[in-house]
């Protein structure tokens, strides 16, 4: 454990050194975040229909959105670990006595860390401080808070241990671009990180739901607005703790698979 421990520390602490980075990050984040809520108030404002949640409740969605995007930005990866293997130097970490995966997982954890550490507070501290109902509101009670934090550390897990099937399909392919380009798309709409997923028709809802995708950001975040309440927090984070355990199965099962198989040319 104490190796993994040290793994994580040297890329959190690495992470943290992109000062610059993050407060460009920031302002595009905070600029971002400021130009969807004004969209869809444009929509609060001229539609005609109901809409699922009240405007300070997407408000609180869309800024946690943006101060936690580090922790759940779909289209990061970690490039050292696609050019280790398709360059073959994944040969060095099969020398160590650790599992890959874990080693694998813990880096992508800390490295998302580190950004969010950098980046979340302003941008909370920023928007705590706007006008109503344009500003981010506190949990809608003190329970709502802490289940929220839990439920954001399990959504995170559940992100990581997805986002480490992609890694490990670089095992079968030429050029992991593509898959990229793929669960980038999959996993940034069904997520909820383009459009919020209470929006959805309920007959597409109710599925997009049941999905890992929903276990990610859409839950902890419609937990903190209250959006989801009583039982129906239960039920959604056993739905992230079911996924997270299925995830991490089926990617250990991968990579003992692919491993077994992997061919290195060169020396």
């Amino acid at each position: 454990m104490r190796k993994y421990l040290s793994f994580f520390k040297i890329r959190f602490i690495n992470g943290l050194q992109y000062r610059a980075a993050a407060w460009a990050g920031i302002s595009t984040q905070f600029a971002w975040g400021g130009m969807t809520i004004l969209m869809f108030w444009a929509f609060y404002q001229n539609g005609q229909n109901e809409f699922p949640m009240t405007f300070p409740e997407l408000s609180s969605y869309l800024w946690l959105q943006q101060s936690f995007l580090a922790l759940f930005m779909a289209w990061y990866f970690d490039n050292e670990i696609f050019n280790a293997v398709s360059s073959g130097n994944v040969a060095y970490e099969l020398c160590r006595p650790v599992s890959i995966y874990t080693m694998w997982f813990t880096k992508n954890m800390a490295v998302r860390l580190s950004r969010v550490v950098l980046r979340c507070m302003p941008i909370l501290l920023i928007a705590a401080l706007l006008p109503k109902p344009f500003n981010i509101s506190l949990p809608v009670s003190l329970i709502a808070g802490l289940l929220f934090l839990v439920s954001m550390f399990l959504g995170f897990l559940v992100l990581v241990a997805f986002t480490m099937l992609i890694y490990i399909s670089t095992f079968y392919t030429i050029s992991p671009l593509g898959i990229r380009i793929l669960a980038t798309s999959v996993v940034d709409f069904l997520a909820g990180g383009i459009i919020p997923l209470p929006f959805f028709p309920e007959s597409v809802k109710a599925i997009m739901y049941i999905l890992p995708f929903a276990s990610m950001q859409n839950t902890p975040f419609l937990i903190y607005n209250g959006y989801v309440k009583g039982s129906d927090i239960l039920w959604s984070m056993l739905l992230q703790v079911g996924w997270l355990v299925g995830l991490v199965i089926v990617g250990r099962l991968m990579m003992t698979r692919a491993l077994k198989n992997v061919v290195v040319q060169g020396g």
